[in-house]
């Protein structure tokens, strides 16, 4: 390490060299982070990583073993400080050591308490200065960041790989079948991820629709683009069948479907200032069964009034499926009961009532069905 680097614009592009840490910002442009709000200052960045990423394991880790000089953060010069491009959980982590304070303020901010390990002065000396990589540009260092996190050993969730490709199309530079090359995935993925990033953006937009307000403390991105690729979705906010064949465009939903946008998004997501629970519990099956709702009348009326998808789809379910699937089940049932006889000791009389009343039900729906059927053949 050279002492010659007296301000951050010293440092050379394109070489790895220790820097102090005083001299590093986080990103707020950072893809990992999910809130839709506006971003301001450190303690809003660490409480949105601290929420999505396993910081308390990274605080221990330098604890125990201070700071692992091995791979350098990736800066960029802005505003005469370096803004950590790649490596912003581990100077979040620095700086929850190094500032005494910057725990409280993240409660404060995000309401998230953060328990900062005991660190021996030898490890805490390891966290004044740390390599840092300087490139150019951003541009200089996305398709090195892309691959690392999207296919890499340090894999990003979904939100953050989509968010990080939308950035980097939306630049206007580069294309997105040279963007899906370079990070290493295949070019439909990328343009269901960034389709969908569009879609929140509008959201955030045009209907205030805040990712903070969801119930879930996990963004399940791929409820959404997974959602948005099947048809009925796609009817009920107005998107062309055929939309994810092109490039994604800003404000993808009609004007006259934004107030629909907003309901899905809260089913799928739930609203904690409206008290609303996310009726998508799983993606398999709730995503498909909540399409199928959303084209029908009667089912999406139940919907809006109970906020039960398993009501609503109940109620679009023919009364000739729902005789054929109770039955089956009935029958599945009654079998497992027949095989489990030895365990019945003659004794629990509350047993051979629930029998009896079963044997009743079941010769009623056989004498019915029996008649219905001479009935319609005379």
């Amino acid at each position: 390490m050279s002492d010659s680097f007296k301000q951050p614009s010293d440092l050379p592009i394109e070489e790895a060299t220790k820097v102090p840490v005083e001299w590093l910002r986080l990103d707020h442009e950072n893809p990992r982070l999910v809130a839709s709000r506006e971003i301001s200052g450190d303690a809003s960045i660490i409480s949105e990583l601290y929420r999505g990423e396993e910081l308390g394991e990274l605080l221990q880790s330098l604890a125990s073993n201070g700071y692992l000089d091995i791979e350098p953060l990736i800066v960029e010069l802005v505003d005469g400080a370096l803004t950590v491009l790649e490596g912003n959980r581990r100077l979040a982590a620095i700086k929850l050591f190094r500032e005494e304070h910057l725990a409280e303020e993240v409660f404060k901010a995000g309401g998230i308490r953060i328990k900062i390990p005991e660190i021996s002065d030898e490890n805490r000396a390891t966290l004044d200065r740390v390599s840092a990589y300087r490139v150019a540009s951003r541009e200089d260092a996305r398709a090195y960041i892309g691959f690392k996190h999207i296919n890499g050993a340090a894999k990003w969730e979904s939100f953050a790989k989509a968010r990080f490709a939308a950035d980097w199309y939306k630049k206007g530079q580069v294309s997105l079948i040279t963007i899906s090359e370079k990070i290493g995935d295949s070019h439909d993925t990328i343009k269901r991820m960034v389709n969908a990033i569009y879609v929140l953006d509008q959201a955030a937009r045009d209907c205030k629709f805040d990712l903070n307000d969801r119930i879930a403390p996990r963004f399940n991105f791929s409820h959404l683009y997974t959602a948005l690729s099947r048809s009925q979705y796609m009817e009920f906010l107005g998107l062309g069948a055929a939309w994810t064949s092109y490039d994604p465009e800003p404000n993808p939903i009609p004007e006259d479907n934004v107030d629909a946008l907003l309901e899905v998004l809260q089913w799928i997501y739930g609203s904690k200032e409206n008290e609303r629970e996310p009726v998508v519990k799983s993606q398999n099956p709730d995503i498909k069964n909540l399409g199928q709702v959303l084209l029908n009348d009667e089912g999406l009326t139940v919907l809006r009034t109970t906020n039960s998808l398993s009501e609503a789809v109940a109620s679009i379910v023919p009364p000739s499926q729902r005789l054929s699937d109770s039955l089956l089940k009935a029958r599945s049932a009654i079998r497992d009961a027949a095989n489990s006889l030895r365990g019945f000791d003659g004794r629990d009389q509350a047993l051979i009532d629930i029998a009896e009343d079963v044997s009743e039900l079941a010769q009623t729906v056989h004498q019915r069905m029996k008649k219905k059927a001479e009935l319609d053949a005379g």
